[in-house]
């Protein structure tokens, strides 16, 4: 496996994208890994802002309240993502069932 050349990549956040971050994963109905999705940052970099946040290292808290429109519009794509979730199980299980009959139309055909 050959190893990448070059200077590693680190990312920089500003404190108000992680002090906004914290504040939507404190959100009811709102789970840590899926804002960290949204985000493009990895789940447990999330977990550490948020400890940074109890533990006051974290700086801005109180600041700005977060928006009521993005924590709408977040639990709005939870919503749809488990409909969607949902409804392609459902289409998965429809598909069996047809088949499943067909097969079993060509088995008592042929006799």
């Amino acid at each position: 496996m050959a190893r990448i050349k070059g200077p590693r990549k680190v990312h920089q956040y500003s404190e108000d994208f992680k002090v906004t971050a914290v504040k939507l994963s404190h959100l009811p109905g709102v789970q840590v890994k899926d804002v960290a999705e949204e985000l493009d940052i990895h789940p447990f970099m999330l977990s550490r802002w948020r400890k940074e946040m109890r533990e006051g290292k974290l700086e801005g808290a109180m600041k700005k309240p977060v928006d009521l429109k993005v924590a709408a519009e977040l639990k709005r794509l939870r919503q749809l993502e488990r409909d969607y979730a949902r409804l392609k199980e459902e289409h998965e299980i429809l598909k069996k069932a047809i088949r499943f009959c067909s097969e079993r139309k060509a088995k008592s055909s042929r006799s």
